[in-house]
């Protein structure tokens, strides 16, 4: 076969489409750029970039997605987390979507997820936007021409952004629709051209498959020493916590930004690409992901910019506040050619606290690590979204629980056992607001941020003097050089510390009411951590 060719319709009778007109098959950069730009699908920007608008959609659509309800998953789905959909209504969908494409132009791309051969997937990724193809190719692992002759998808998206759903008849809740079925091995997306939900589906596949063969698939970017990929750490975080931005470490060589696995020989990269936040992007504080934004290629989603020179506007969020470039891992001159590290020796779990009185750093002991893993406390930055416009505080276990199919406990365990066994340092690390909430206070600054990160991932931050904190009952640094004294103590940062306080019990507060749907499964160790959270007020 001639890859990267036209291929004949017949090229997807095997994977159940008929009746295409045709079918574009593994088409590289250049011939979707170009692809692209000719059907109207974008505009060609700076530097060979392709500027793309989503449309109404400019961020995920959580409510819209669906697990088909079937025998063999009946029993390890998290049903309160992930809605159902019968498996007739998924048929329907199904032949109504293949009904739609018939005489129409698909793309395809068969791609591998995750890094680590012995636990990476084949799956083949059929889209009806060119651009979405070059997406997707971009984020996921790309195959050599050897590895692509006799490729077998184990699993198989069909995206059709063109396809409205009927809710009536397709068992969903609004015209788009993200539906999977683990016995089919299918994914449906349609009624949206936000290019996320291709690969956050793709995550929520390998969160269900891996923990099987009992690795961690965790939402996280990770990064290891230069010279020393044993020094691996990893930055769990929802979106626009700043997992891609703190990852990209021009001293550390960055593994990968958003998708990980941990297994019994190390971490590796589900992902060959990165999926970064441009709004206020800087040259000077984030050099890497900024030149990535004139780098032929990039896929450069929902940015303002002018029409005749096409320079972008990197502070303009009348689109949305979620404008994002795609590129692949090699774009960024440190990253790993492997894509792979050791096991893990320091955790950072990112958090954007939005009410102001987390500290900016804080070290977790092992069941502190575990209570704040299930709690997934954060702030939902505005347009990660659909209708986020302003950061609200919110608790998403294991800082995923949009792509989580099984039950929190699950990937927990698997943290804690990992933990156990391997050993790592745990910090908490807020990125949100300081001096107070949104609206009165300032965000972190990033400069202090990256010397508190530094200290920790060097080892020197654990020599400095620590205090328990009064509110959260963690330990918390007294000093660290290139950070202020008075940032790591954020009562002080306040003009009124009463203020604080009452803003500091009512977090307090929330987290106790979100921990008490996970008492029943945790062990004895995390529930007497979480007495002392609740006491330490």
């Amino acid at each position: 076969m001639n890859h990267g060719m036209v291929n004949p319709a017949a090229t997807l009778e095997a994977t159940g489409i008929p009746g295409v007109k045709t079918a574009h098959y593994n088409l590289q950069e250049p011939a979707l750029v170009e692809t692209a730009i000719a059907r109207g699908e974008g505009a060609l920007g700076q530097g060979g970039t392709l500027l793309v608008s989503t449309g109404k959609h400019t961020g995920r659509s959580p409510k819209d997605k669906f697990v088909v309800r079937e025998p063999s998953v009946e029993d390890g789905i998290w049903w309160d987390n992930n809605a159902p959909m019968t498996p007739a209504a998924f048929a329907r969908l199904h032949e109504d979507m293949l009904t739609h494409v018939k005489g129409g132009e698909l793309f395809v791309q068969d791609l591998f997820a995750g890094a680590d051969p012995a636990h990476r997937l084949n799956v083949r990724v059929i889209t009806e936007l060119a651009w979405h193809n070059l997406f997707i190719r971009h984020m996921l692992r790309r195959p050599d021409a050897s590895e692509l002759e006799g490729f077998l998808a184990e699993y198989t998206i069909l995206n059709c952004p063109s396809f409205l759903a009927d809710p009536e008849r397709h068992g969903c809740r609004s015209e788009t629709v993200i539906a999977m079925s683990f016995e089919q091995k299918l994914i449906l997306i349609a009624g949206t051209s936000y290019a996320g939900e291709n690969k956050k589906s793709v995550f929520t596949l390998l969160n269900y498959l891996l923990p099987k063969k009992g690795v961690m698939p965790m939402h996280c970017s990770a990064n290891h020493a230069t010279d020393d990929p044993h020094d691996t750490a990893i930055f769990f975080g929802l979106s626009g916590t700043g997992k891609t931005t703190l990852s990209a470490d021009p001293a550390r060589t960055l593994i990968g930004d958003d998708e990980h696995g941990w297994s019994d020989t190390g971490t590796f990269n589900f992902e060959g690409g990165c999926y970064a936040k441009t709004i206020d992007l800087s040259p000077t504080a984030e050099p890497e992901i900024f030149s990535t934004t004139s780098r032929f290629g990039t896929v450069i989603e929902n940015m303002v910019y002018d029409s005749y020179t096409k320079e972008l506007d990197f502070q303009d969020d009348s689109l949305t506040a979620n404008m994002r470039c795609a590129y692949p891992l090699e774009a960024i001159s440190n990253a790993s050619t492997t894509a792979r590290g050791g096991m893990p020796k320091n955790i950072i779990m990112l958090t954007c606290d939005a009410f102001g009185v987390l500290p900016p750093i804080a070290k977790l002991t092992p069941a502190q690590a575990m209570y704040h893993f299930l709690s997934g406390f954060t702030s939902k930055v505005a347009g990660t979204e659909k209708g986020v416009t302003e950061p609200q505080p919110t608790f998403s276990t294991c800082f995923g629980a949009p792509f989580m199919p099984r039950r929190p406990e699950v990937y927990g365990d698997l943290l804690r056992e990992k933990i156990a066994k391997h050993g790592a340092t745990c910090w908490l690390v807020n990125t949100g607001w300081t001096g107070g909430a949104y609206g009165v206070g300032s965000r972190m600054p990033i400069k202090a941020t990256r010397a508190l990160l530094t200290a920790a991932l060097d080892g020197s931050l654990a020599n400095a003097t620590f205090r328990m904190d009064d509110a959260f009952g963690f330990s918390v640094p007294t000093s660290c050089p290139g950070v202020p004294d008075l940032l790591l103590d954020p009562r002080r940062t306040w003009d009124k510390p009463d203020a604080y306080d009452r803003q500091a019990a009512r977090l307090v507060r929330m987290f106790e009411e979100n921990f008490h749907q996970y008492e029943a499964f945790v062990d004895e160790a995390v529930m007497e951590e979480a007495v002392v959270f609740r006491g330490a007020m």
